[in-house]
C-alpha cells in the first residue's frame, strides 16, 4: 500500500510526484477516453443526472441526508432512476461518469464512501444475457486500449501485465457458484449472494476450470435485488440480474429492468416501499417504456483490479472513507 494514503496535505501531494502514482492516473485516463470512445461508436449519449435527490435510489440505511433549504435531500447513490427515466424519453443508448455516495460504515479494501460509478442503459434488450454481451465487448475494447498505450510502463514500474479477456466470459447462476464455494469447503454466510471468500474461490474454480479471471454470476433472487429488477417469467423468484467478478472482486451489478408499469408498482409495494416518494419515477413508465438494462462499475474498484492494488484507495486520487473527510 502507498504511505501517502496515510498522509494528509503536503505529504500527499509530493507522494502523488512519484511516477507509480502518475502512472496509475495516467492510466486512468486512457481508460476512460477508450470509455467515452466506445460510447460514441455506438450511439451512446451522455447524460449528467442530479446528485441532490428527493428520495433514495438504493437503500435508505446507505444514504446520505443532506439539508435542502426546508426539507431533506439525499446524495445519489446511482443515476439508476435517471438513467431509466431516459429510456422512456426514447434516448435509448445512455451512458455516465459521476460521483456517486454510499454511507455504509465499512471499512474494507474496496469500500468508499464517496466513488466515480460508470452507468449505461441500453434499450430494446430481451433479458440480461445482451447485456453481459455488451460489457463484455465493451472491457474487452477499453483494456485492449490500456494495455497497448501503457502495457510497458506498468511492467516495467508496477510488474502489471493487462492480460485481455477472451469472450465469452465464463457465466454461473449464483445457485450453481454457491454449489461449487460449498464444495471447495466454504461455507457462505449468505444464502441469497456471495461473501467475499465466496468469490475469491469461485475465481479460483473458474480460473482452473476455465482459465478466464472473469465470471458472471447471474439471477439472483429477489431479496438480493432491487425492486426494479425484472424477474425471469418461469421462476418469479429470481431476478434477470448479474454481477461480473474479476480476480474474486466484483466490480459490475447490472440486470434487465422491469419496464411495465403495473408489475413495477406491484414490486415495490411488495417489497415495503411507500409509492408516493417514489412517484416522480415510476410515473416515467405510465405510458409505456422499451425493455431496458444496464449496469454500473465502480471505476476505481476497476481500476485496482487492474493494476492489482491490495486497495482502493491506492488508485484514488483523494480518498474519502467514514474517516477520511480532508485533505
Amino acid at each position: 500500500m502507498c504511505w501517502w494514503i496515510r498522509s494528509s496535505g503536503v505529504f500527499a501531494q509530493l507522494s502523488l510526484r512519484r511516477p507509480e502514482q502518475r502512472l496509475v492516473f495516467e492510466v486512468q485516463t486512457t481508460l476512460e477516453q477508450a470509455m467515452r470512445a466506445y460510447w460514441a461508436r455506438r450511439g451512446f449519449i451522455e447524460i449528467h443526472s442530479p446528485k441532490l435527490m428527493g428520495t433514495f435510489s438504493e437503500s435508505g440505511a446507505e444514504a446520505f441526508k443532506v439539508q435542502y433549504f426546508d426539507r431533506t435531500a439525499y446524495l445519489a447513490q446511482s443515476p439508476q432512476f435517471y438513467k431509466q427515466m431516459a429510456m422512456a424519453a426514447g434516448f435509448e443508448r445512455v451512458f455516465e461518469v459521476g460521483p456517486a455516495f454510499r454511507a455504509e460504515p465499512s471499512f474494507t479494501a474496496r469500500h468508499e464512501t464517496e466513488f466515480t460509478s460508470i452507468d449505461m442503459e441500453v434499450a430494446w434488450t430481451d433479458s440480461h444475457q445482451d447485456l453481459m454481451a455488451l460489457e463484455e465487448d465493451w472491457l474487452v475494447e477499453v483494456l485492449t486500449q490500456v494495455a497497448d498505450v501503457h502495457g510497458q510502463a506498468l511492467e516495467e514500474l508496477l510488474g502489471v501485465r493487462i492480460d485481455v479477456p477472451v469472450r465469452p466470459f465464463p457465466r454461473v447462476s449464483l445457485q450453481e457458484a454457491q454449489a461449487i464455494v460449498r464444495a471447495s469447503g466454504h461455507t457462505p454466510t449468505k444464502t441469497d449472494d456471495l461473501d467475499p471468500e465466496g468469490e475469491r474461490r469461485l475465481w479460483a474454480h473458474v480460473a482452473r476450470e476455465h482459465g478466464h479471471d472473469f465470471v458472471f454470476v447471474t439471477d439472483y433472487p429477489v431479496t438480493a435485488r432491487p425492486f426494479y429488477h425484472r424477474r425471469h417469467r418461469d421462476r418469479p423468484d429470481l431476478t434477470q440480474s448479474f454481477d461480473l467478478l474479476w480476480r474474486g472482486i466484483e466490480i459490475t451489478t447490472g440486470a434487465q429492468r422491469e419496464h411495465r408499469y403495473d408489475p413495477l408498482k406491484a414490486q415495490a409495494v411488495e417489497r415495503g416501499y411507500d409509492l408516493e416518494p417514489l412517484s416522480s419515477y415510476i410515473d416515467f413508465f405510465r405510458y409505456g417504456c422499451p425493455p431496458h438494462g444496464g449496469m454500473g462499475v465502480g471505476l476505481a474498484r476497476l481500476l485496482m483490479v487492474m493494476l492489482q492494488r491490495s486497495s482502493i484507495r491506492e488508485v484514488t486520487f483523494l480518498s474519502r472513507s467514514p474517516t477520511r473527510l480532508t485533505p
